[in-house]
């Protein structure tokens, strides 16, 4: 019922997310106008906007938006708005976040600028990355043979990636959602406060239709009961 009447390939869903269809600004638009629509009080929908902000700086991709969703449980927020905040994480934006959530980590942990030197020499991001993987595929492998686990790779990418980018997602990520709050806030504010006014506007017109209405069909009532 709910599936497309033209199911979309591979390559068309990837570029899609990259780009979407009606450009990156409808989806803003559609974004701010759904964020705007829904019938909690500003502050609720805010404090759902400011989870969601926070949860695309956290390392955990792929599960941002059960990190949204918990967050904005917790700070009593909206759901939904939590979940459309998670879209403050994009393409576009995922490697200015990412570089400010590994700059702060690496000086938070007081590591310097520079990733950690292994034995063989330096490794960078994505080559912690690339370990990580080889060691997650060979692990899954030695659970059906008689290989041995290796631990190296992911050891050194907790290390080196993953725990530098949890902690100092923190501060770039609280920054963000405050800003977001007190941004979406007023302008929350007022759209529902227009459109009340609006529905309410709407209401009063189709109140004195229905008034303007009734002499005339009183009138016409008599005139069919007469003989």
């Amino acid at each position: 019922m709910f599936r497309r009447r033209e199911p979309r390939s591979y390559s068309r869903a990837a570029r899609e997310a990259l780009w979407p269809r009606g450009g990156w600004t409808r989806a803003v638009t559609y974004m701010k106008h759904r964020l705007r629509r829904l019938p909690d009080p500003p502050e609720v929908v805010a404090r759902g906007v400011s989870a969601g902000i926070f949860a695309s700086f956290t390392p955990f991709y792929g599960l941002h938006f059960v990190v949204a969703a918990v967050l904005a449980r917790a700070v009593r927020g909206n759901v939904i708005a939590s979940l459309l905040g998670t879209f403050f994480g994009n393409p576009l934006t995922y490697l200015p976040i990412a570089y400010a959530s590994l700059k702060t980590g690496h000086w938070i942990l007081d590591r310097g600028d520079r990733m950690p030197i292994d034995a063989e020499g330096p490794r960078s991001v994505y080559g912690r990355f690339a370990d990580a993987g080889v060691d997650l595929w060979d692990n899954f492998v030695a659970v059906f043979t008689d290989s041995t686990a290796q631990w190296d790779g992911l050891a050194a990418f907790w290390d080196a990636v993953f725990l530098p980018y949890l902690v100092g997602c923190i501060v770039p990520g609280l920054v963000c959602a405050v800003a977001g709050y007190w941004l979406c806030l007023p302008a929350i504010a007022a759209y529902q406060k227009a459109r009340r006014s609006k529905i309410a506007a709407q209401l009063a017109a189709l109140r004195d239709k229905a008034k303007a209405a009734r002499p005339g069909a009183a009138a016409r009532a008599r005139r069919a009961e007469e003989p």
